[in-house]
């Protein structure tokens, strides 16, 4: 971890910059691999899975039973958890219902919104050297209770063409049964395009690497729907001398152990903080099993030393991060301040990782400064808001001179027509109930 000790403001944007990466070659790549799925369909897919995930699968679609003997290849323990935290998500999500009501903008015109689930939605379930269970909560659940009618999951195959149990048991307990055994790029192209065997759908959710991440932004100039650019997981810790070392310490390769291209900033006040993390992190990195992962995530990582606590929220709202933890002895304020983060923990207690699983928010983020215009995965990120209007014959005459003086400035006289013919009556009725 590279660590910088009081640097001039000019010098912040360098030092948060996240790793660059060479998007030409990258674009060259997934563009191939999406036209081929577009063009081949399955044997485009079962070319690709092939090619990266070392088995040939000739029908990617997971047998039903497969689902239904996961039950029991699932630890009772791992259930269990997954029970909890399948609650908290579904307390949290249906919270996020919204009512809307009737208004009447002025008379006799009337105005509402409606909020429909979209139709046909997949998820992606990274499932490589981390299967993410997790994540089928954090996709499903929402789409479930958004009332989505047709959810398709796509995840990677081990070397064996098999997806992993507990993978398939959770997507079982959702009601998820169209489960695809499709990674990467391909998957992409699958649920954008459709195939022979997957079917195509309006909007595509779930995290990934670089390639996915592409692979997403890319079908969505096609007119397919995306829920954020999800790429590489990250997170930002700010402290001051109240906080413990070793909390900070394992907060921060909590992030590393995802993968090399993630990347992890801490920034304090109280420079023997700064060092005692920095030790610790030395520490705690021979004890995890993925270090060699978490050491090369370190390589692009930052400890910085600042001044005080509004110059650490400064920097913290450019950075914009994934995560954010406070661990400030006196916090009570410092939420209001914050202005970019896609999921903010305060205190000690509240370590990433419980978001990750089982407090209830959503762990599907904006990530690499996406923040700044970005929210997370929520109720509403499997809705769309459909407006209505009704508007009496009294209402559309109260709004003719606006309407008509709008169309003549930009020149679109039929819009002027649409109104006038409606009311070229010698009399107007203005009796017109007014609540109509």
């Amino acid at each position: 971890m590279k660590i910088y000790k009081y640097p001039a403001r000019k010098q912040w944007s360098e030092i948060i910059k996240r790793p660059v990466i060479d998007r030409a070659n990258l674009t060259k790549q997934v563009t191939s691999i999406l036209n081929r799925v577009k063009t081949d369909g399955d044997e485009g897919v079962r070319h690709y899975t092939l090619q990266y995930d070392g088995v040939d699968i000739k029908d990617p679609a997971v047998p039903r039973e497969w689902i239904s003997q996961a039950n029991t290849q699932v630890k009772d323990e791992l259930k269990k958890a997954i029970n909890t935290a399948r609650e908290n998500i579904i307390k949290f999500h249906a919270s996020q219902q919204i009512i809307y009501r009737d208004i009447m903008t002025s008379p006799g015109v009337k105005c509402w919104q409606r909020a429909e689930a979209i139709q046909k939605v997949g998820l992606y379930i990274p499932g490589g050297s981390a299967p993410l269970v997790s994540t089928v909560l954090m996709l499903g659940i929402p789409a479930v209770v958004a009332g989505c009618s047709e959810i398709i999951l796509c995840t990677p195959p081990d070397k064996n063409g098999k997806v992993n149990p507990a993978i398939l048991y959770t997507a079982g307990i959702l009601g998820i049964d169209k489960i695809f055994r499709i990674g990467g790029v391909q998957a992409i192209g699958a649920m954008a395009y459709g195939t022979q065997s997957v079917p195509s759908v309006y909007k595509i959710f779930g995290p990934g690497n670089q390639y996915v991440t592409l692979a997403k932004q890319l079908v969505a100039l096609e007119g397919v729907a995306i829920d954020l650019p999800a790429g590489p997981s990250e997170i930002a810790i700010m402290a001051d001398q109240s906080a413990n070392p070793e909390f900070i310490a394992s907060d921060l390769l909590s992030q590393a152990e995802h993968g090399a291209d993630s990347q992890v900033l801490f920034v304090t006040d109280h420079e023997p903080l700064l060092n005692a993390v920095a030790n610790q992190v030395d520490i705690q990195l021979e004890e995890i099993p993925r270090k060699e992962i978490a050491r090369k995530s370190l390589q692009q990582s930052r400890l910085i030393l600042l001044n005080n606590v509004e110059e650490m929220l400064e920097l913290i709202n450019d950075y914009a991060p994934e995560h954010l933890i406070i661990m400030i002895e006196k916090y009570d304020n410092i939420p209001g301040l914050i202005k970019n983060a896609g999921s903010v923990f305060l205190g000690p207690y509240s370590p990433e990782s419980a978001g990750d699983y089982a407090s209830g928010t959503n762990h599907t983020l904006p990530t690499n400064g996406n923040a700044r215009a970005y929210s997370g995965i929520g109720l509403e990120s499997f809705k769309k808001v459909i407006s209505f209007q009704e508007i009496s014959k009294y209402g559309l005459f109260n709004l003719q001179f606006a309407i008509e003086q709008f169309a003549e400035a930009e020149n679109l006289l039929a819009h002027k027509n649409a109104v006038s013919k409606r009311l070229s009556e010698k009399e107007t009725n203005t009796d017109d109930n007014e609540s109509t």
